[in-house]
């Protein structure tokens, strides 16, 4: 009889002792993610300049970081088009081995270009000297993509005349004849070659038919083998190996010059993201600082209320970072569009997206934020809170 009446109470206890101990089981982030977000809500205007400066900066990074690899695989690829970087030459016997093509391509494995060339010094009709060079036009069209040249060569006894030669032989592109060694050829200009170097001098004609006329096999082979400079060299150490009886010797021109372009390409990339890096942290900076000045009061009560020192630095801190984190997000997509752009716009070709850049991304801008919070953290720790709640 009498537990009756006690059910009712115990049952109506329930509801709050079940809230209770929600509410203490219920996480404190709640409160600090609050916290977080009403802070960049009531000051908004230096909350987006801060994040616009991350977004610079983590868009710059992306972009850049994006670019390193694929343009200098790009800027290897330009250089190809402009020819030989290493060329294999008799060493004084007239001519190199008959299977040096064979061998070169073998120890190459696919990563280069090669082409054969012969020369002779034949005569015209009118007994003038000119430079006749005997190559495989296929080859030389992918190896030699720089040249100028109005039409190649198609058909037997077809040649491709050099400008200056072109005045000497064939002012007015008619067929005519060459001579060597009593042997004459008639042959017919396909196009004109122009390239500002010794090649306008020369004629070039299909390597069959300068064999069948001179009988005079390739003394030169011409390669452009790909990659940097230290697999160039190394490639062209393979090369003098597998070829004791030529002589192998690089390009200095184009190797230099390409090494120089590269180096001088990631160091300006280089400089250019850590500028941009350093402005935005700078910019990060100036907008923490000018957040602890406009919330002394704001700190000053959270210190008088108990809140410590080690809390108020991590709450400042979060703010710092959210900061970072959500300007990687946003710079990494926008850095990837850029470094699309840049890779159509300057290479005809697309940059690959390397998400794998995302994490270096992220981390990098969440430590330029932390780092930038030094500073105003060491601010908040002089907020004495009976002289700002004073108004002093």
């Amino acid at each position: 009889m009498t537990s009756c009446p006690s059910q009712p109470a115990a049952t109506a206890q329930m509801p709050t002792t079940d809230v209770s101990s929600r509410r203490a089981a219920s996480p404190h982030q709640s409160m600090f993610l609050r916290m977080l977000l009403r802070a960049a809500m009531l000051r908004r205007g230096r909350a987006t300049s801060a994040l616009l400066a991350m977004i610079v900066a983590a868009g710059v990074a992306t972009a850049m970081m994006n670019l390193y690899v694929d343009v200098q695989a790009k800027l290897r690829t330009e250089f190809r088009n402009y020819g030989a970087n290493i060329v294999i030459v008799d060493n004084g016997r007239g001519s190199i081995p008959t299977d040096a093509l064979q061998v070169v391509e073998s120890t190459l494995g696919g990563r280069g270009l090669a082409a054969p060339f012969a020369y002779v010094v034949a005569r015209t009709r009118d007994g003038r000297s000119v430079v006749v060079a005997g190559t495989d036009f296929n080859r030389v069209r992918k190896l030699d993509r720089w040249w100028k040249v109005s039409a190649w060569p198609s058909a037997a006894e077809e040649v491709l005349v050099g400008t200056r030669a072109a005045a000497v032989v064939s002012p007015q592109g008619k067929p005519f004849d060459l001579s060597f060694q009593g042997h004459t050829v008639h042959v017919r200009p396909a196009g004109t070659l122009e390239t500002g170097a010794a090649e306008d001098s020369r004629i070039y004609m299909s390597l069959s038919d300068f064999v069948s006329w001179t009988d005079v096999q390739p003394s030169t082979i011409e390669v452009a083998a790909t990659g940097s400079a230290e697999e160039v060299t190394t490639a062209i150490q393979r090369l003098a190996r597998a070829l004791p009886a030529a002589e192998v010797r690089p390009v200095r021109q184009i190797l230099e010059g390409e090494a120089r372009v590269l180096n001088k390409t990631r160091a300006t990339l280089l400089a250019s993201a850590v500028l941009i890096i350093v402005t935005a942290a700078l910019c990060v900076l100036a907008t923490l600082i000018g957040w602890v000045f406009d919330r002394r009061r704001d700190f000053a009560i959270m210190k008088a209320l108990g809140a410590s020192e080690r809390l108020i630095n991590v709450f400042f801190a979060a703010e710092a970072g959210a900061l970072g984190v959500a300007g990687a997000l946003l710079g990494f997509v926008i850095g990837i569009g850029v470094a699309a752009w840049i890779g159509r716009v300057n290479f005809h070709a697309p940059v690959v997206a390397r998400f794998s850049v995302l994490p270096v991304v992220m981390a990098g801008s969440v430590a330029v934020a932390l780092l930038s919070a030094v500073l105003p953290i060491s601010l908040l720790r002089r907020v004495q809170p009976a002289t700002i709640l004073r108004g002093e």
